[in-house]
């Protein structure tokens, strides 16, 4: 970044390029939605430019950009809550139940048909239980377990005490594990 701020163009194509990805899946964690979390990555990214000249050097690239990233996704569902009708982005998977989901996107296509449906079961039941943790927990849940950022950093980004950040995300944990008591026996099967 610090390039960047002094001119250096092809620094913003690797700061894109390394953190495209992990914002995006940030991203889609959050909205739920690949188009909507597309336009705000890119929208992070275009804030980046626009406010370049504003980054401090002794604080990191990462928690900046994620801070913006958090926001924009905060503002998506705002706006989202407002909405009286669908938008026409949204996917009509969640409607209608057609189409792949995320958790059949990724499958294993060598497990046999019994640990198949066993792993599509519980993947479905681990977005749903993550889905519905209180919005802190699921934000500084996603935050640490699929983006691997430290508590500290995630103080940064939420804008809370790091204390305040490791006991949301026990709480969050705590939920997880209630709600996905009933698989507990299955996977000490499987090792």
């Amino acid at each position: 970044m610090i390039r960047f701020q002094a001119g250096e163009r092809a620094a913003l194509v690797l700061l894109v390029r390394r953190y495209q990805g992990p914002l995006f899946n940030f991203a889609m964690r959050h909205l739920q939605n690949p188009s909507a979390a597309e336009e705000v990555v890119q929208d992070a990214f275009v804030r980046v430019v626009q406010s370049a000249a504003e980054f401090k050097r002794e604080a990191r690239f990462s928690t900046w950009v994620y801070t913006i990233v958090r926001n924009l996704c905060i503002d998506q569902i705002r706006k989202r809550t407002l909405r009286k009708h669908p938008s026409l982005d949204e996917s009509k998977r969640g409607a209608e139940g057609d189409g792949p989901t995320l958790g059949e996107q990724t499958a294993d296509r060598k497990a046999d048909v019994e640990r198949q449906a066993g792993s599509s079961e519980i993947r479905e039941r681990m977005m749903e239980a993550v889905g519905g943790l209180p919005d802190e927990q699921r934000e500084v849940f996603l935050l640490r377990e699929v983006s691997n950022l430290p508590f500290k950093e995630i103080a940064k980004i939420v804008g809370v005490p790091e204390n305040t950040v490791k006991s949301r995300m026990r709480y969050a944990l705590e939920r997880l594990q209630e709600a996905l008591r009933d698989f507990e026996e299955y996977a000490r099967a499987l090792r």
